[in-house]
Order: C-alpha cells, then structure tokens, then sequence
C-alpha cells in the first residue's frame, strides 16, 4: 500500500474554491499535490465535468473531498478510475436515485431548516441575514458576512441533481461530522456515513467546519490518503 499524494477538493452551494484555503496549505505543507475545483454550481451534471476535468489532470490516483453539496458531486464524479477515495465534509452522500432536493424534503421536527431563498430569477441564496448562524456560527461575524456577501448562486438543477451510481458502493470513504452543523444535521450525516460504510470522525463545529477546522479537516482527508489502497 503506497499513500496516494494526490487530493481534489470540491465546494458546495452558494461558495467557491476560496474557501479551502487554510485545508489547501496545510496539505501542501505536507507534501500533497492539490487541486481546487471552481464548480459553477448550476447544475450536478456541470459540476461533475468541472471535477472529472482537475481529477484526470493528474498524474496518479487522488482523493476526492467534497464539502456539502460537493459531496454530492464527488459521489458522482468519484466512479472514475483515477480516484482511490472519497472524503465527505459535513456532505451529502446520496444513493442511487437520490438527490440534495430529495436528502432534505422531509426534515424532522425540530431539526434547523437552511433558509434558502430563491432570486428573481430563480437561483437560490442563503438569506444574508441568517447566513452567520446558519453555516458559519462559528466564524467570526467578519468572515460570515464576507461569505454571505460573496455567494454564489445556486442553480436548481444542481439541487435536484440526482445521482446515477453512487461511488461510494464501490470506493472507500471517510466522513467528517459538523456537531454543530445547522445546515445538514448531524444525525442525518451520521446516518449518510454509516450507509456508505465510512469511517467517520466527529468535531465540534459548524457547517463551514472547512473553514473553522482546517487540520481536523485536513488531518481525516490525510487518513484518507494513508489508508486507501
């Protein structure tokens, strides 16, 4: 078994690759070889294009890490032969069939609901106002806003994207929890993670746990890396 020295990193909704800043430096410093996908977020089918398009760039097999609704995008994208795993970060990892819109349809009571919002013409944004508590409450308000000031749309087709074969029946996977997360409850990832056969680590943070906890993030995507074959 040889640690595989590649990692691709794929955003969810309403952010862009920036985010992964802090994650991206700490694996370089130890010696990774990491690609960051811009995914347009208008669609699932142009958001796996966007992924397969940096994962074959590559020289050697990767890890795939996919952030919320990356996780759908790499659960899709991850099929493709260059990849050896998938690493979920506070994500959606749907089956066969499913999709975020179907994921989130039926909340139970009690758990938070995101307070998406759709535009004029019919995109969907995170309401700015709720943004900080929301997916970032545990950044500070400085960043939060800036995040919420810097969304990007989210295109329903992209929400409703549904998966054809889920990598992760084939592929092994890691799952970070997000305790704290108010965007995708943590038992509803405890329970994505447990039907993927992840193995899964847990901290206290947010749904931007990406950005709140870069070496427990980075640190789970490296297990990744040493423990795929």
């Amino acid at each position: 078994m040889s640690q595989i020295k590649n990692v691709v990193l794929v955003h969810g909704g309403f952010v862009d690759g920036s985010g992964w800043q802090k994650v991206h430096d700490l694996l370089t410093a130890d010696g990774y070889r990491v690609s960051v996908v811009q995914n347009p977020t208008l669609s699932l089918a142009g958001d796996v294009l966007a992924t397969l398009r940096a994962v074959r760039a590559l020289d050697g097999p990767c890890v795939l890490v996919g952030h919320s609704y990356g996780g759908a995008v790499i659960t899709e994208a991850g099929t493709d032969e260059s990849v050896a795993a998938l690493a979920y970060i506070a994500a959606f990892a749907p089956d066969a069939g499913e999709s975020v819109a179907t994921l989130t349809a039926d909340p139970k009571p009690g758990a938070p609901v995101p307070p998406i919002v759709p535009s004029a013409d019919g995109f969907l944004f995170l309401d700015r106002e709720k943004f900080h508590a929301s997916f970032a409450a545990d950044l500070s308000e400085q960043e939060a806003n800036f995040m919420a000031d810097s969304q990007v749309p989210w295109g329903v087709d992209a929400l409703e994207g549904a998966i054809s074969k889920p990598a992760w029946r084939a592929k092994p996977s890691w799952y970070l929890v997000a305790d704290d997360d108010h965007m995708i409850p943590p038992p509803v990832q405890r329970m994505m993670a447990e039907r993927a056969g992840a193995t899964v680590r847990e901290v206290d943070a947010s749904h931007s746990v990406y950005v709140s906890q870069p070496q427990a993030t980075a640190n789970l995507i490296e297990l990744a890396a040493a423990s795929a074959d």
